[in-house]
């Protein structure tokens, strides 16, 4: 027999579950078309009536027990407490989405926090309510997972519990969860093995995993799993020829220089050789989360941050915070004056910004997270986005969730930020945008500049290297066009700027530069 690994748990039901392992994902829907602010609360109410529906479907011939439970989630739903808290939310300006989510997050933020495990255990009921509305109103319900498999989660929802076939077998283990959970009791009754608390581990979709609900135990075969708190991603095959120096490179003088990409989604990195790269000095947001269901799913945002993180393999990742607004629209936000934009749009719509700090701040335990501001323009948005994440830490610290609270830096890409960077005391580090930057200085469209970049690069590199100077000792890097330009990187090494991160296609052609460049930009002798 092949070797197993042995993880402990808390038993929950009895009986032994052998089957493939299913990851669970939260919910992540497009926000459907139409569905604005504006009719908000109408929207909402067809939603909930919807789940309540959707539930009542699922009580036709339940057990007593079942249908305890699917009645107690159908009275939340008709609490008019709630009703009236997402409603009001959404007359002060709210989506829709977020009015919901802030309003159920609230209560669910209660129940994680009380002294006794029977309350604590129906925050999941109540996270229940949440994603089953959430799913009405982005029109995609969470689908069922494959009959026979062991469910694998940090909880499970009842009414994902009793929508699934049990009688091909299968069995549940969370990594929290509760044994005193309504999903207990359902596995209890209708005897599917589970147990909880089984920590936080990793194992690949699909593989073997058996389950002993009795003796509290989960054995998984080591060949395909990674029992870690951090895993690692697997081993990668590189072509001989590919680098291996880890965007560690050294002027023709011996000055360290430092080489990233810029990512615009997760899935590039498959792309990517992490031992040929320092790290990722920007990662947009705005591209994987591209909707206003998005940006209010938390746990999308941690699982796609968590693989960006593991895959960097301990280097650093600089992600960016959602640059929408203005002629950079978020799919169903669109009651937003036009002139917001970054950072203006995230303050100004602080349920936005709470959800990802929160997703950023849970994410940082799996890597070397750094956070960026986009659009800066004043030190006191620094501040307020400081103070946000400060407070979403001290709430996810109340429910005992991990996080780590990451250095928070900010984009220099409007002039006004980069004539006056000395005064942004508390941002912790620097990164140029050259192409917003280039935009603003020319007061011109962002087509128009990239069209005729010789006319605008003199007053772009001036202004770089007066920033650089300001900038002092704090740590600073470049991530726009210019970075991975040829023709600028001279200019930019005599500016003292020394990492540069770039699209991966460029990353051969400033390797090739650095090679016949001193520090200060000069060419080296015997060039």
């Amino acid at each position: 027999m092949a070797e197993r690994f042995r993880q402990r748990a808390i038993s929950a039901s009895p009986g032994i579950a052998v089957g493939p392992a299913y990851l669970a994902a939260q919910p992540t829907a497009e926000f459907a078309a139409g569905q604005q602010a504006t009719s908000g609360h109408e929207v909402l109410a067809g939603a909930v009536q919807t789940a309540i529906g959707e539930l009542q479907r699922l009580a036709e011939g339940a057990d007593p027990e079942s249908h305890d439970i699917i009645d107690f989630q159908i009275e939340v739903l008709r609490d008019p407490t709630i009703a009236a808290t997402t409603t009001a939310r959404v007359k002060a300006g709210e989506n829709v989405v977020f009015a919901w989510v802030g309003t159920l997050d609230g209560y669910i933020t209660e129940l994680e926090g009380a002294d006794e495990e029977q309350m604590r255990a129906r925050a999941v009921d109540i996270q229940d309510i949440k994603n089953r509305v959430l799913g009405a109103l982005t029109g995609k319900p969470i689908k069922d997972f494959p009959a026979g498999s062991v469910f694998v989660g940090s909880d499970m929802e009842p009414s994902r519990f009793l929508a699934h076939d049990w009688s091909a077998g299968g069995g549940i283990v969370l990594h929290k969860g509760s044994a005193v959970g309504h999903v207990a009791l359902l596995a209890r009754s209708r005897s599917v093995p589970m147990v909880v608390g089984a920590g936080d581990f990793t194992v690949a979709e699909g593989a073997p995993i058996t389950v002993e609900g009795d003796a509290g135990m989960v054995f998984l075969p080591t060949g395909n799993t990674v029992m870690r708190m951090v895993p690692r991603p697997a081993a990668r095959r590189h072509d001989h020829t590919e680098p291996s120096d880890n965007g560690m490179l050294n002027t023709a003088d011996g000055k360290p220089v430092l080489l990233s990409v810029n990512l615009n989604d997760p899935s590039e990195v498959d792309a990517v050789s992490i031992r040929a790269i320092a790290g990722v000095g920007l990662m947009r947001t705005e591209f994987a989360i591209s909707s206003i269901a998005d940006a209010a799913n938390e746990e999308k945002q941690l699982s796609i941050y968590r693989r960006v993180l593991e895959w960097a393999d301990g280097k650093s990742v600089a992600i960016r915070m959602l640059d929408v607004g203005g002629d950079k629209p978020l799919s169903g936000l669109e009651d937003v004056h036009a002139e917001l934009r970054g950072i203006r749009l995230l303050l100004e719509r602080p349920e936005i910004a709470r959800v990802q700090a929160r997703a950023l701040l849970r994410a940082a335990v799996f890597g070397k997270l750094a956070v960026l501001l986009p659009m800066v323009t004043f030190p006191g948005e620094v501040e307020a986005m400081r103070r946000i994440f400060q407070e979403e830490a001290a709430q996810l610290d109340r429910r005992g969730l991990p996080y780590c609270m990451p250095p928070i830096g900010m984009m220099v890409e409007v002039p006004a930020a980069a004539v006056m960077l000395d005064t942004f005391a508390t941002a912790d580090f620097f990164s140029f945008g050259t192409n917003d930057l280039a935009q603003y200085l020319a007061a011109s469209t962002r087509r128009a500049v990239t069209a005729d970049s010789r006319k605008t690069s003199p007053a772009v590199l001036r202004i770089l290297a007066n920033a650089a100077r300001l900038a002092s000792t704090k740590p600073m890097s470049i991530c726009g066009d210019m970075a991975g330009d040829p023709q600028y990187l001279s200019a930019l090494l005599a500016a003292g700027i020394r990492h540069f991160s770039m699209a991966p296609a460029r990353l051969p052609a400033i390797r090739s530069a650095l090679i016949g460049l001193n520090a200060d930009g000069t060419t080296a002798a015997g060039e």
